[in-house]
């Protein structure tokens, strides 16, 4: 018992020591989490490449240039649009506060009885206005402020830096790191811990590299169909609302709900959102039915409500380190979580019925 008793208090030292650490080495952190989530990510690439006889250092050569291109051509081409949409929120927001006490205040006050006066349009567009000078002017002061200062510039410089150099470092040396953590596992738990490890790896994987182009296609779709239509902020809705499905339905929700308003503001006619509900509805039965089955299939395990905690719970304890780590961290132990629960049912005290 008192074996036994070392041993739980031993491992509770370990992960108290270890979120203790991270907690401590937070501020360093984000940039080696970053390379070796991108590692993590195309290091099956790397692995097909190599298995076509290429040798490793060259298949990683060629997977990190491939993929810095084209995350180069991405911000090339993406970034200009969403400044130029950004621009235009100045205009579209007033335009939604009057369309709000034209349209929905007097339908409002019809049906619920509630007054027109609740909402002045007027003080409502002054406070967007000078809210959005505030938010410009502290924009460019922190700009000035990070641009005069050494030490901050050359701390963002470094940890930009040190992603990609991560990154490529462990793509080329990612067997030799998961063989010597291999190689530390104790051989009597080795067979558990490795299968454990799979199953886990399984999980990340459906979950990160399935979800990832989810989001991507997801955004575009959205992005294409709500320009297609002409909205004018088509591109930052789309964009917007892919980035949050990754939280299941939650761009959804958020993208028709702000492209309805967008396009009953800019078009002022209900057939409008009609289209928008037609091209949400369109693609969201195209994830449903196709994307997500296909990409992440139902291996995840991890309900939406667990995903919004994870994140949450992740952002308070660590901070960004902590929204980076959530949803791993919330994987692996659901596969702990199904294993435990396994084990449970095939115990005796589950199993051993009560006496007659």
């Amino acid at each position: 018992m008192i074996n036994k008793d070392c041993k739980t208090m031993l491992w509770i030292v370990i992960a108290g020591s270890a979120c203790g650490l991270i907690y401590l080495l937070a501020p360093i952190l984000t940039p080696f989490l970053f390379g070796a989530f991108l590692a993590y990510l195309a290091d099956p690439l790397v692995v097909k490449l190599h298995e076509r006889g290429l040798k490793r250092a060259l298949s990683a050569t060629i997977v990190f240039l491939s993929l810095l291109i084209c995350l180069i051509l991405i911000i090339l081409l993406l970034i200009p649009l969403i400044q130029n949409q950004t621009a235009d929120l100045p205009n579209v927001i007033p335009n939604t506060v009057t369309w709000l006490q034209t349209t929905v205040l007097p339908w409002l006050k019809e049906h619920f009885g509630i007054d027109e006066g609740t909402l002045n349009t007027d003080t409502l567009k002054s406070m967007v206005s000078d809210n959005f000078s505030q938010a410009s002017g502290a924009a460019n002061s922190l700009l000035k402020t990070v641009l005069h200062s050494g030490v901050k510039l050359a701390e963002w410089a470094i940890n930009l830096i040190l992603i990609p150099v991560v990154m490529f470092y462990l793509l080329v040396d990612w067997n030799k790191v998961i063989n010597g953590i291999h190689n530390l596992i104790p051989r009597k738990y080795e067979p558990r811990v490795v299968k454990l490890a799979k199953e886990s790896d399984d999980v990340l994987s459906a979950f990160f590299r399935g979800q990832l182009i989810v989001i991507l296609v997801l955004s575009i779709l959205y992005s294409v169909g709500l320009s297609l239509l002409g909205l004018q902020i088509g591109i930052l809705i789309g964009v917007t609302a892919g980035l949050m499905s990754i939280v299941p339905y939650l761009g959804f929700i958020v993208g028709v709900t702000i492209a309805s308003i967008a396009a009953a503001v800019q078009f002022g006619a209900f057939s409008s959102v009609l289209f928008v509900w037609l091209i949400f509805g369109a693609i969201h039965l195209f994830e449903n039915m196709f994307l997500t089955p296909k990409l992440v299939g139902d291996r995840i395990g991890l309900h939406p409500v667990a995903v919004i905690f994870a994140i949450l719970a992740g952002g308070t304890l660590f901070g960004f380190v902590g929204v980076l780590l959530a949803l791993p961290v919330a994987s692996v132990i659901m596969v702990w979580v199904r294993y435990l629960h396994q084990r449970y049912r095939r115990s005796n005290l589950y199993q051993t019925k009560p006496a007659s």
